[in-house]
């Protein structure tokens, strides 16, 4: 009975083999390709795509499509409709698109702006859409909205918004202050200055928000107080200054970021601090780290200023 049943297991393991090489061997099987490149044989859709299934094709929108869907709100098909829009000149369209720069869905706002940043006439003249948006961040009681047009101004990629963006860092709204310092971080501009003075805003959630323009932008003229922020009251914001530091090599800080490193009572800020030292190349922490890595409470602390030693 054993010798059956064993009989039977084998017979069994043999033909799921058999199946998963069947399998393989379909999978490594290539398909004949299809030709999807214009056919000059043909008409109509078949000259464009060949024999590719007409609902596998890329489409372009229409006017109608564009209102339509700016209209019904709904946001994929707003998102898709908009994309297959991009070359779609349609001036009727700017004004059913416009209104989704304020709406509550940030992908929605985001993908409005990009399209009409794309259009030859009618967002960029005087009192139209461009312009009205820098008047609703200076000026619109709501701070939804103020927050909205900084968000739009950022999407719009257009100088005339770093200067509007910049005035917004000193809002009432700590909502409006974020939104301006991340937007100008998508314009690759500190302001002239001024995403610095934010640093020393009450809120650690502009802070982090002008951290992370800092980060991003080519020309950052805040070093010095960057570097302050590593002693600052919010943990977050200690980690990201540091990390910021660390991100753009400021050498320079290497005694603020010492001092976090060994005293800061954040793990994950100590940790940071570490990283960064090994990024400075400046060897005379080596000692520093040394002492850290064998007497810091967090392994994760340690291993960090280990790794740094072997980066100097």
């Amino acid at each position: 009975m054993r010798t059956s049943n064993m009989l039977k297991l084998k017979l069994a393991l043999g033909g799921l083999a058999t199946i998963a090489a069947t399998f393989a061997a379909q999978e490594a099987r290539s398909d004949s390709p299809r030709p999807v490149t214009p056919n000059s044989n043909a008409t109509g859709f078949a000259a464009v795509y060949g024999v590719l299934p007409a609902d596998q094709a890329e489409f372009i929108s229409t006017a109608a499509a564009i209102k339509s869907a700016a209209a019904s709100g709904a946001p994929s098909l707003v998102w898709e409709v908009l994309e297959h829009g991009e070359k779609v000149e349609c001036l009727d369209c700017i004004g059913a698109v416009s209104p989704l720069l304020y709406d509550s869905n940030a992908k929605t706002r985001e993908i409005a702006a990009w399209w009409l940043r794309r259009r030859i006439f009618g967002v960029f003249g005087p009192n139209e859409v461009y312009q009205q948006t820098i008047q609703t961040l200076a000026t619109d009681a709501s701070p939804v909205r103020r927050a909205y047009a900084a968000n739009a101004l950022g999407e719009f990629l257009a100088a005339p918004g770093v200067a509007a963006c910049a005035a917004a860092l000193a809002d009432s709204d700590a909502g409006v202050r974020a939104a301006a310092a991340t937007a100008l971080g998508r314009l690759n501009s500190d302001g002239a200055g001024a995403l610095a003075t934010v640093f020393g805003d009450v809120d650690p959630t502009v802070k982090l928000a002008a951290l992370a323009s800092a980060a991003a932008i080519n020309s950052f003229s805040g070093v010095p107080a960057l570097a302050a922020l590593t002693t600052d009251a919010s943990a977050d914001v200690r980690r990201r200054a540091v990390e910021v530091l660390d991100a753009l090599r400021v050498a320079d800080a290497v005694v603020p970021v010492v001092a976090a490193a060994q005293h800061d009572s954040d793990a994950g800020v100590r940790a940071a601090a570490c990283h960064a030292l090994g990024s400075f190349g400046d060897a005379s922490v080596v000692s520093v780290l040394q002492t850290i890595s064998t007497t810091d409470a967090n392994g994760l602390v340690r291993d960090q200023a280990k790794i740094a030693m072997l980066r100097l």
